[in-house]
């Protein structure tokens, strides 16, 4: 019985974990590709939990709801309304330096985050949207459902994994890495680097839209505790920066990596005295920030720093 408690704990780890890669992936293309200092990753993620929980859920007189579309069709929605915020957001901020992008992002981020606790006939407010769908959730149940979620979850991951490969191995990442790299010797050769930073942060925004659907899937229950900027900005920076930013296999190391040891922590945390329990998300915080400091000293560039394609010359 200890077995099966520990395998399903191991479960609920890699599940949470793949959604964590799927940002990772989208904030490497952002960052690792594009070096666009995107600090607003939280209201993507809440654009597209709640596109596709609304999408996805019955009608309900508490919020916006009813259409009863399938999952993927959820996830669809998700990308496309995260990608055209991102759209939006970077046809006014993507000229920015990447200090003050960082700082629009946030308040972008922000000021989304008070739609969705204001706006209770979109979303319900603070009281959150029930009974979000999971794939296949006709078919399946109990704890069987989570191991088919868990390969829903990784089937995506391995699709957007494939997808940033051939964008980083194509002629645009390539032009997109020297735009990142000297941006006056890209554009003296006629890169138009404000196209290059739209669409790279239009694709991670998508990315990260997916990634807040499959949450709300997983949880069926969706509130703005959900979309915390510490649970979401902050891990996600560590765990880009911990695998090796650039590198979309060290973003996937780096995610599936403090995701574990975010959840390990907590067994340890919930043993302290109760007068440190409400403190033990800042205790847990405190140590993974210690551990990137430990990973950087070590590995300047994190665990799997980023290496160049190989030069390819036609014949």
């Amino acid at each position: 019985m200890e077995l099966t408690g520990l395998f399903f704990y191991l479960v609920s780890i890699l599940i949470a974990g793949g959604i964590y890669a799927l940002l990772c992936l989208a904030l490497n293309i952002q960052w690792g590709m594009g070096g666009l200092f995107n600090a607003g990753i939280a209201g993507f993620f809440a654009i597209g939990a709640y596109t596709s929980a609304i999408l996805t859920t019955g009608g309900s007189a508490k919020h916006l709801g009813g259409f009863g579309l399938p999952v993927i069709a959820g996830l669809v929605g998700a990308a496309v309304l995260a990608g055209l915020t991102g759209w939006a957001v970077a046809k006014i901020c993507v000229r920015l330096k990447s200090d003050y992008l960082a700082m629009a992002s946030i308040g972008i981020a922000e000021i989304l985050r008070l739609v969705i606790v204001n706006e209770s006939w979109l979303t319900n407010g603070s009281l959150g949207l029930a009974g979000i769908p999971r794939p296949f959730g006709d078919y399946v149940s109990g704890r069987s459902a989570d191991l088919v979620f868990l390969a829903y979850v990784w089937a995506i991951v391995l699709v957007v994994y494939l997808v940033a490969m051939r964008l980083y191995d194509s002629p645009w990442g390539r032009s997109l890495r020297a735009i990142r790299d000297n941006e006056e010797s890209a554009a003296a050769v006629g890169k138009n680097i404000e196209r290059y930073r739209v669409q790279t942060f239009v694709i991670g925004c998508a990315f990260m839209g997916v990634a807040g659907g499959l949450s709300a899937h997983y949880f069926r229950f969706l509130s703005p505790s959900a979309t915390d900027p510490l649970l979401v900005t902050f891990l996600v920076w560590v765990m880009l920066m911990a695998g090796g930013s650039g590198n979309n296999r060290g973003a996937i190391v780096g995610a599936l990596g403090i995701w574990t040891l975010w959840s390990v922590t907590e067994i340890f945390t919930n043993r302290l005295p109760p007068e440190w329990i409400t403190r033990s998300s800042y205790i847990r915080m405190l140590l993974v920030g210690l551990l990137l400091q430990f990973v950087l000293q070590k590995f300047r560039s994190g665990i799997l720093p980023e290496k160049s394609p190989p030069l390819r010359f036609r014949e």
